[in-house]
């Protein structure tokens, strides 16, 4: 250690009470953390792009300071869902120091890092008072049946008011308008369900008859009067 001309002619003065850090929850414990392999936890965050023209939702699950799973979550960019590819194989196995500074190859990736790794090590995490945290594979209760992402897709214009295209209930087919052309309920078709009846060998017309489902108004009987493809119409 180098110290400055000025320090080293200095007296020493002993130093009073040191309380260390405040103890912080994980993982229903309170922990005063000094190192990195006392961090636990799982927990998620939001990241974005420079332009702002992509985001990404990522999911850790954090043991004795080394990610064991993570689930990246991109939209808006498709450049992003291949850089999401390489960050699920770079981010398991590193510790969450690492994972801040590892090029996880799209900026919307490694600002979720960085949001993320501040609520783990401030104790902010989904298992804090979660007594052993949660099991690895939990990331996976953010998916929807089939292992599909939970994403909505609303559009709207001024001119031709709005148009549901997908919602957590699955791909939006048909929307319902009453009277007054004002949306009713909507006939959707649930995409992960869908596949999952295609791997187990039902007919993919059965399959969609399966899969396929209504919410809201959408019969005549029920207050429908018109039916439109938001896609096309």
């Amino acid at each position: 250690m180098t110290y400055s001309h000025e320090v080293e002619h200095m007296c020493v003065v002993q130093k009073g009470p040191n309380h260390g850090p405040a103890p912080i929850p994980e993982e229903g414990k309170w922990v005063k953390s000094k190192e990195i392999v006392d961090i636990s936890g799982l927990t998620h965050g939001v990241g974005w792009c420079a332009p702002q023209q992509g985001a990404c939702k990522l999911t850790l699950n954090v043991k004795q300071g080394v990610i064991q799973e993570a689930l990246v979550e991109t939209i808006g960019c498709s450049g992003m869902t291949h850089s999401a590819a390489m960050a699920a194989e770079i981010l398991p196995g590193k510790t969450i120091l690492e994972a801040l500074n590892t090029d996880l190859v799209c900026d919307a990736i490694n600002t979720a890092m960085r949001e993320l790794f501040l609520q783990i090590v401030y104790g902010r995490t989904q298992s804090a008072f979660s007594e052993g945290g949660l099991i690895i594979g939990a990331g996976l209760e953010d998916l929807g049946k089939g292992l599909r992402s939970q994403v909505g897709t609303l559009y709207g214009t001024l001119a031709k008011g709005p148009r549901y295209l997908e919602m957590a209930e699955g791909y939006i087919k048909t929307i319902a308008l009453d009277k007054n052309d004002e949306i009713c309920g909507y006939e959707f078709v649930h995409m992960g369900k869908f596949m999952d009846e295609i791997k187990k060998g039902t007919d993919a017309n059965d399959a969609l008859k399966k899969v396929t489902g209504t919410y809201g108004r959408f019969t005549a009987e029920q207050g429908a009067v018109k039916h439109i493809d938001p896609r096309h119409e």
